[in-house]
């Protein structure tokens, strides 16, 4: 089996902390409620699950919170509207059982010590990573995983090879890099992305769904015009300006590449039915906002952060390199040359089939 890299958030609840500075994905869980409640009211066979004394929900990639929170309560709310629709009564409602999955190095901690104690759930921890199996077969009626599945299981091969026409020498992402670059992401992608569907497509029952909120790059967009991809090229830029200056190595920053890859609209559709176990319901792109250079910087500090340190060491300055990055950040107007139609986050539910 391929080994599966890690890539953690920042724990804890500090100042720099992914619990304090996830405000973006917060507004998408928050902007895909009511879209959550469409699947739950006119997709999920509630028939099929009404006898049922438990319904269990996966929330992968859930972090450290508060946003796995919001997301599962949401799921939550809508069941019991469309069980009390379907006539059933408070007594007769199934209990819910929420499974939060992450990779090992997670702060479990962190999570449970902040669950809601006002909750309509029971919650358990499923440590492992997503591109694998995580449950039973059958055992999962729901799945939810929002800013996540962008994550590959590792980078992409080739582009850290300094005899590969993929070789990535000088940047940090695949925007605005050779194609061969582009398509070993491309490639990992569809790889990683067939393997969850698989994995998932054993675990979750007949007709449940699955619904996942990423960001996208729209059709017919080059990725070097999309702005998430944007903002990855600024902080290469900022390790490179770092490296000119002597305080990182530039062989060092010739091998890190962040293993993020932003799909295409017509890719996560293509992918879905290559696979061939499910079917997509609904696919909606969510409203955006334009981040300002130091908000962003924030966000980007406490997803990244910890992936740095552990590529250049502790003794990377974060201050400085984020200092930097909200910089450069300003100087390019990225926020001045923001498009919302370039910078999409998509909202996708599948169904699993019969076959």
């Amino acid at each position: 089996m391929e080994e599966m890299v890690a890539f953690p958030m920042k724990g804890g609840s500090g100042l720099n902390s992914y619990t304090r500075n996830s405000f973006f994905q917060r507004k998408a869980t928050e902007d895909a409620k009511e879209l959550i409640k469409k699947a739950i009211d006119e997709k999920l066979e509630i028939n099929n699950f009404s006898s049922l004394n438990t319904f269990r929900v996966a929330d992968l990639g859930c972090s450290v919170g508060p946003n796995t929170f919001l997301a599962v309560q949401n799921i939550a709310d809508a069941l019991e509207h469309r069980c009390k629709r379907q006539g059933l009564g408070s007594h007769q409602l199934p209990e819910i059982q929420v499974f939060f999955s992450d990779h090992t190095s997670n702060d479990f901690n962190q999570l449970f010590d902040s669950l809601p104690s006002e909750r309509r759930y029971y919650a358990a921890g499923v440590p492992g990573s997503f591109h694998g199996r995580l449950f039973p077969s059958s055992s999962i009626h729901f799945f939810h995983s929002a800013h996540a599945l962008q994550w590959l299981s590792r980078v992409p091969e080739g582009v850290v090879d300094k005899s590969s026409p993929a070789w990535n020498k000088g940047r940090v992402h695949y925007s605005n890099s050779a194609d061969e670059v582009l398509k070993s992401y491309e490639a990992q992608y569809f790889k990683d992305m067939h393997r969850f569907l698989s994995a998932r497509a054993q675990e979750i029952v007949h007709g449940g769904l699955i619904a996942f909120v990423v960001p996208a790059c729209p059709n017919g967009t080059p990725h070097s015009q999309v702005f998430i991809n944007k903002t990855l090229e600024v902080l290469g830029l900022s390790l490179m300006d770092m490296a000119k200056k002597g305080m990182i190595s530039e062989e060092k920053v010739d091998s890190f590449n962040i293993p993020v890859y932003n799909a295409r609209v017509q890719q996560v559709e293509e992918v879905v039915k290559s696979n061939g176990r499910f079917s997509i319901e609904i696919m909606e792109s969510l409203s955006h906002e334009n981040p300002q250079p130091r908000a962003f910087a924030s966000v980007l500090r406490a997803g990244l952060g910890e992936l740095i340190i552990q590529h250049f060491g502790d003794k990377i300055d974060l201050d400085k390199l984020f200092d930097l990055y909200s910089q450069k950040f300003e100087e390019s107007s990225l926020s001045a040359l923001y498009e919302p139609e370039k910078a999409i986050t998509l909202f996708v539910l599948l169904k699993r089939t019969a076959n």
